[in-house]
């Protein structure tokens, strides 16, 4: 009781030195506050630096650009890629465009027309035709912009029957990849999470006589030129199977198959001698070396010279190791895809339920 009752009294006597404080605020005469009031050189200032600041944006954009161009993604290695690209191309001279005029035009009016001393603004309640012109634009770009992704995306997505494509599983779980291809029949057996005991990690119904020839891989490759449709699947949380070179991603959603397909048309020695990406490994065979030196000073290993290699990476923030969940692709010539898969054990041999 004695504690509360000095609380009591410290919290009391703080509240009233605090109402004290307010009194003697209201008792001061009061202050000539015009010198917080913009005048005409105030406004003359900002709108200069209105200008200046536009003037900054551009430079910084244009810098950024030169600098980090290196960092762009090469060239599609996928048919659809080129659509893709195309469509992303469009929208960004669209949207740099705008965004150059209209913020040439916002900064440029706020020195233009800055607060002068005796001038007032005209004032427009309304204009009928400059809100039809600024609302009418936008929707046929815009509605142009949709129809024509959504061809792209229709395009992409749709799978002929008579493409026959190879079908092969991605199946995601925290933090690694597994890949089942379909075997001779090209039908992936029946596979459920509730099947999934000791090696059989990707659940496969061993029972389903689909899953006898499937064949389950911890690296993907895809023969150069086939056509490919992933089936998707994930065991635990939300995971996004993203292949940048591809111009790919579906997202892998617990409970339910997802799919996306795409035509690889560059195989991984073919990337590795494309300009761009020569320049790349470069680049970061630099910083890699530089790396090193600190390394090796402080008596550590130094780094491996970096090789090209396309990969399948999550590109959903799926947990703490997230940023490791990834799997090597290899894109080969159709040959040298059969031999490697003919070195592949079937799930029927190579899975032992423990």
């Amino acid at each position: 009781m004695t504690a509360f009752l000095v609380v009591l009294v410290i919290v009391l006597f703080g509240v009233a030195l605090w109402q004290m404080s307010k009194i003697f605020e209201l008792s001061k005469p009061k202050s000539d506050t015009s010198d917080e009031i913009a005048n005409d050189q105030d406004n003359r200032i900002n709108g200069k630096l209105m200008l200046m600041f536009v003037g900054f944006i551009y430079v910084l954009a244009f810098i950024s650009h030169y600098k980090w161009s290196k960092v762009f993604l090469p060239q599609a290695a996928s048919e659809h890629g080129v659509d893709i690209d195309q469509l992303w191309l469009i929208s960004m001279v669209l949207i740099f465009v705008v965004g150059i005029i209209t913020q040439w035009l916002l900064h440029y009016f706020a020195f233009k027309y800055h607060g002068r001393q005796g001038q007032k603004a005209t004032f427009f309640a309304d204009n009928d035709k400059l809100e039809f012109i600024w609302t009418i634009i936008p929707v046929i770009v815009l509605a142009g912009l949709i129809i024509y992704g959504l061809f792209t995306w229709t395009d992409i997505m749709n799978v002929e029957p008579d493409e026959d494509p190879m079908v092969i599983e991605l199946y995601a779980y925290q933090f690694d990849w597994r890949a089942r291809y379909s075997g001779t029949d090209n039908v992936l057996g029946d596979a459920n999470v509730r099947l999934i005991e000791g090696s059989n990690v990707l659940g496969v119904d061993l029972a389903d006589p689909n899953s006898q020839d499937d064949i389950v891989v911890s690296e993907l490759h895809l023969p150069v030129g086939k056509k490919i449709l992933f089936k998707m699947r994930s065991q635990d949380v939300l995971h996004s199977a993203y292949m940048p070179h591809f111009r790919a991603q579906m997202n892998c959603v617990p409970g339910m198959v997802t799919q996306f397909a795409f035509t690889p048309t560059m195989t991984t020695q073919e990337m590795r001698m494309n300009d761009d990406m020569v320049a790349k490994v470069q680049d970061i065979n630099t910083i890699r070396r530089e790396k090193s030196k600190m390394l090796e000073a402080k008596g550590d290993e130094a780094l491996e010279p970096y090789e090209f290699d396309y990969l399948l990476l999550c590109n959903k923030i799926c947990g703490n190791n997230h940023y490791n969940m990834q799997m090597k692709i290899v894109v080969e010539t159709q040959e040298e895809f059969e031999a490697w898969l003919a070195e592949q054990g079937s799930v029927s041999k190579t899975l032992v339920v423990q």
